[in-house]
């Protein structure tokens, strides 16, 4: 049979709590695995441009953060397919991403990679920058020293506003 209204919005709310346990159950193993030094990298191919495409649409930003402009910009240079560990790169930029729309009410969120080093002749190794700038709230200077440490947030209000463990950007910090 059909779902009423109501229904639908319950089965949401439940299909929501259940995906939020889930990533708060997967930070918590990852956290593990990374202060145990268990965590094995992928290094594999995978094409650069699409893979941000793809972390923008996971955190869903046009449904969560409809009031945001979101763009994304590759300098010259930046090759078009990368080696490295796609999933652990995603986990990255997802969480960045995710925070930058979640303290950001309005203006934008801009991703932006860069080749900071070119292609090394015999190893064929390069190093490139990431980075997520947003128009958000900022962090004042007293308190990003707590921005990076596990189970930390930087204010108390901030997790009954916004929600969070103050997992994912030390988890981030641990992976990159």
């Amino acid at each position: 049979t059909d779902l009423s209204e109501d229904q639908k919005e319950f089965v949401d709310s439940i299909q929501n709590s259940g995906d939020h346990l889930l990533h708060i159950i997967n930070d918590i193993l990852d956290f593990s695995k990374i202060e145990s030094e268990k965590l094995e990298l992928e290094d594999l191919p995978f094409q650069l441009h699409l893979f941000i495409e793809q972390a923008v649409g996971l955190v869903n930003v046009k449904k969560k953060f409809p009031h945001l402009n979101v763009i994304y910009h590759f300098d010259i240079g930046v090759p078009i397919f990368i080696y490295g560990d796609v999933t652990r790169l995603r986990q990255i930029l997802v969480n960045l991403i995710g925070n930058a729309g979640k303290f950001t009410a309005c203006g934008g969120v801009q991703v932006t990679a860069r080749l900071v080093s070119a292609a090394d002749r015999r190893t064929n190794e390069f190093m490139l920058e990431m980075r997520v700038r947003d128009t958000g709230i900022g962090i004042p200077p007293e308190k990003q020293s707590r921005l990076f440490k596990a189970f930390s947030q930087v204010d108390a209000s901030t997790t009954r506003q916004y929600g969070g463990t103050g997992l994912g950007l030390a988890i981030s910090y641990k992976l990159a």
